[in-house]
C-alpha cells in the first residue's frame, strides 16, 4: 500500500468515528495537499493553501510569544471548528467540523490519527504515490516557474509564493503578491521571520 492510499485511509478512519467531522485533510507544510477527505464544496487546493497560511501564523506566534514549538491551531466560529495539528515533521492534520462538536472528543481522535500520519510519513520503505504534474521538476523550497516552484520563496506558479513573493493563483496568501489570496494576511517579508 502506497504512501498515499495509508493517509486516505487513515482519514476514511477518523471519519468513520467521529460523525462530527465535516472533513479532514492532510497537507504538507508548504502548502500542498496529500490526502483528503472533503465535501464537494470544499476545494483541496484551497483549503490546503489556508492551512499552511495559518500554520506558517501559528507557528510564528508560538516562537515570538516564547511559547515553543506549534502543536495545534483552533478556530471557533459560529458554525464549527478548524483545528490543524502537527502530523510529524512536514505534515499537517486538517480538520473542519460541525457546530456543536464534542472538541474534546474530536482533538482525542485527531492525536491518534496524527501519529498514524507521523507513523506513515517516517516510513521510508513505503512507496510514495502523490499526485505530481507530469514534466514539472520544481524546487519546493526556492524560486520557480512550475506548478511546485516557490511555493516557499518567490515564484510564477499555482502555489508560487504561498508563503512568500509571488505572482499566482495562490502567490503571497502569506506575504506580498498579485492574486487570489493574494495579501490575505498583511504582508510581511520572508526574511524578517527568521
Amino acid at each position: 500500500m502506497t504512501k498515499a492510499d495509508q493517509l486516505s485511509t487513515a482519514l476514511d478512519d477518523f471519519l468513520a468515528i467521529s460523525p462530527e467531522v465535516e472533513a479532514a485533510a492532510v497537507v504538507s507544510a508548504d502548502g500542498l495537499p496529500m490526502a483528503s477527505a472533503l465535501p464537494p464544496h470544499v476545494e483541496e487546493d484551497r483549503l490546503a493553501a489556508m492551512s499552511a497560511a495559518l500554520l506558517t501564523l501559528g507557528e510564528r506566534a508560538a516562537s515570538e510569544l516564547g511559547k515553543g514549538g506549534l502543536a495545534e491551531v483552533f478556530i471557533e466560529g459560529p458554525k464549527g471548528h478548524v483545528i490543524l495539528m502537527a502530523a510529524g515533521r512536514d505534515c499537517v492534520l486538517v480538520c473542519v467540523t460541525a457546530r456543536g462538536a464534542k472538541v474534546g472528543l474530536v482533538l482525542f481522535e485527531m492525536r491518534r490519527i496524527a501519529e498514524r500520519v507521523t507513523k506513515v510519513m517516517d516510513d521510508a520503505d513505503a512507496p510514495i504515490a502523490f499526485d505530481v504534474v507530469p514534466g514539472s521538476p520544481a524546487p519546493a523550497n526556492g524560486d520557480g516557474d512550475s506548478p511546485l516552484g516557490g511555493a516557499v520563496g518567490n515564484g510564477d506558479s499555482t502555489l508560487g509564493g504561498a508563503v512568500g513573493n509571488g505572482d499566482s493563483a495562490l502567490g503571497g496568501a502569506v506575504g506580498n503578491g498579485d492574486s487570489t489570496l493574494g495579501g490575505a494576511v498583511p504582508a510581511t517579508p520572508v526574511a524578517s521571520w527568521q
